[in-house]
């Protein structure tokens, strides 16, 4: 990711925070919440790695493919789990959009540059998606968090957490899409 070193270190730390909360709640006792939680906390954790400022580090070049075979594999479990729950769906686009940029990264000497030629369709087309995602999980987020009392359950188990914790993935996405 190429961009001011400050929101970069930004961005490592919201998604390894995420990361972090995500691996939380992989001590759910609810088995779907467990599954998505893995997803999510890999999803964090590559995108803390890949927020790095380039200034920062440099990883080898090597890497850049090895990232995208990863979130490759990811993708095509969330397809595979997609037949289960549509949800999973989002899990697929997300892995797609970090194989695109490490793509992108492996393809430019320092990262993705895509030069005077605009914002290419793909870019724009990731950079809709999830800004929508983001709109639509916030609205959703504020009923829930407004909503006091009900069953106690552990931390790691309440649904606006969750949300929040997608929701600062999606922002994340955003801003590193910008930056392409």
């Amino acid at each position: 990711m190429h961009g001011p070193g400050s929101s970069g270190w930004l961005l490592v730390v919201l998604c390894a925070a995420t990361g972090m909360y995500c691996l939380l709640r992989m001590r759910s006792r609810v088995e779907e919440q467990r599954r998505a939680a893995g997803g999510e906390a890999l999803m964090g954790f590559g995108m803390a790695a890949m927020a790095v400022p380039a200034a920062a580090f440099t990883p080898p070049a090597w890497t850049w493919p090895l990232w995208a075979a990863l979130f490759a594999a990811a993708g095509l479990h969330a397809l595979w789990s997609a037949r289960a729950s549509a949800r999973h769906l989002h899990h697929a686009v997300g892995a797609g959009a970090m194989v695109y940029m490490a793509a992108g990264m492996a393809a430019g000497p320092g990262g993705a540059h895509h030069g005077g030629a605009g914002t290419p369709l793909l870019t724009g087309v990731l950079l809709l998606y999830f800004a929508a995602y983001v709109l639509v999980t916030g609205a959703r987020l504020v009923p829930l968090a407004a909503v006091a009392g009900g069953p106690a359950t552990g931390w790691g188990d309440r649904p606006e957490v969750a949300r929040a914790c997608r929701l600062s993935m999606g922002i994340a996405m955003v801003a590193m899409l910008l930056t392409m």
